[in-house]
C-alpha cells in the first residue's frame, strides 16, 4: 500500500501543570496537540510524512517553530500563524489520573473555506479535540462530505464546557448523532462514555447500537487498565479502503448485524506522569492501523506507547522516549 499523508487537526497549547507527578512547583511546557504528534513521528515509518494542520499563536509562534522543527517527519507546510492569543492550559492534578483545567487564549476555529484547500493531498485525518474549538459541527459535517479518506477523532474536549473564568467541566455533547456522523474512528475515555449515552442506559449497549456504515469503530480508554473496543459489523482493518470518493454514504448510525467487542489489557500500572497519555494512546494506534496491523494489535501498541508516555515529563524529547533512544 503506498504510505499515506496522514494530516493532524488539534491544538498546540503552553501548558502550565500543578501537582504533576508530586511536584510541589508549577511545570511550564508546550502540550495539546504536541504528545499526539510527538508519538506519531516516533510510530511513523520512514516514509510516512505527518502533516499538522495547526492554528498558532503568534505570541509563541518561534517557541511553536523551534519545537515543531524537532520532531523527525513532520512536513509543516500547513500550520499557520495567526494574530490571536494562543492557547494556554492550567492543569491541576488532585490524583494520579484525574485533574482539573483551566483555558485560556483564543485561536479561532477551522472554517471550511479555510481548511477546504489544505486537504487535497491528505490520505487520512487524525483530529484531536484539544481545546474543543478546533472545527464547529457545520465544519466536521462539510468535511466528512468532502473528504475521501479515513477520519479519526479523539473527541475529548467536545465534552468540556467553557466556564466564565476558563474552567472546563464536563457536559452532554449537543447534537452527538451528528458528530458522531462525522467520522470513521471515534475515542474517548469512560466518563466521556457516560456522558455520551447520560440518556440512554447503559453506555456499552448504546456504543453497540451507534456503530454502523458510517462510525466503524468507537475506542473507550480505561486509563491504567488498558482500552476497550466497539466494532461495526462492516469493521475491516485498513481504514484507507473504506471509503471511495464520490460514494454517499448512510444517513443513519448503527446498521444491521453483529458488532464485536474486546478489552485489551495494559500489562501493569505505571506511576509518574499521566498527562498526554490519550493523545499518545490514540495517535499510536491509529498510525499501527494504517500501517495494517490488526485491531487487537494496535490497540496493544497503544497501550505500550501511552504506558511509556507515563514515564516521561513532558513532551519535548518524548518522540526520542518512545522509540527508546534516551532513557529518564
Amino acid at each position: 500500500m503506498e504510505m499515506p499523508r496522514l494530516g493532524v487537526i488539534g491544538t498546540l497549547v503552553w501548558d502550565r501543570i500543578y501537582a504533576r507527578d508530586g511536584w510541589r512547583e508549577p511545570v511550564e511546557e508546550w502540550g495539546g496537540i504536541g504528545y499526539a504528534l510527538a508519538a506519531l513521528s516516533a510510530a511513523r515509518p520512514d516514509e510516512w510524512e505527518i502533516v499538522p494542520i495547526l492554528k498558532v499563536g503568534e505570541d509563541r509562534a518561534d517557541q511553536a517553530s523551534a519545537f515543531l522543527q524537532s520532531l523527525p517527519g513532520l512536513d509543516l507546510s500547513l500550520v499557520q500563524n495567526v494574530p490571536e492569543p494562543n492557547f494556554q492550559v492550567e492543569l491541576r492534578y488532585y490524583d494520579e489520573d484525574r485533574r482539573t483545567e483551566r483555558l485560556e487564549g483564543g485561536v479561532l476555529p477551522w472554517s471550511w473555506e479555510e481548511l477546504e484547500p489544505l486537504l487535497a493531498e491528505i490520505d487520512a485525518l487524525y483530529i484531536n479535540f484539544i481545546s474543543g474549538l478546533e472545527l464547529d459541527l457545520e465544519t466536521a459535517l462539510q468535511l466528512r462530505l468532502s473528504f475521501p479518506g479515513p477520519i479519526y477523532a479523539d473527541l475529548h474536549s467536545l465534552f468540556l464546557a467553557i466556564g466564565p473564568e476558563g474552567q472546563r467541566s464536563y457536559r452532554p455533547l449537543e447534537r452527538w448523532r451528528e458528530w458522531l456522523r462525522c467520522f470513521d474512528i471515534v475515542q474517548m475515555n469512560e466518563d466521556e462514555l457516560r456522558w455520551l449515552a447520560h440518556n440512554w442506559g447503559d453506555p456499552w449497549h448504546f456504543a453497540a447500537e451507534v456503530v454502523g456504515d458510517q462510525l466503524r469503530l468507537l475506542l473507550v480508554t480505561l486509563g491504567p487498565r488498558g482500552a476497550a473496543y466497539v466494532a461495526a459489523p462492516s469493521f475491516e482493518p485498513n481504514p484507507i479502503l473504506w471509503h471511495e470518493r464520490g460514494v454517499a454514504r448512510p444517513p443513519t448510525l448503527g446498521t444491521p448485524g453483529t458488532t464485536v467487542s474486546g478489552i485489551v489489557q495494559a500489562e501493569g500500572r505505571e506511576i509518574g506522569d499521566p498527562t498526554g497519555c490519550g493523545d499518545v494512546w490514540g495517535s499510536t494506534f491509529y498510525q499501527h492501523l494504517l500501517a495494517g496491523a490488526e485491531l487487537e494489535g494496535a490497540l496493544q501498541r497503544a497501550n505500550e506507547a501511552a504506558a511509556r508516555n507515563v514515564r516521561y515529563r513532558g513532551v519535548t524529547g518524548l518522540h526520542d522516549f518512545l522509540q527508546g533512544r534516551i532513557a529518564r
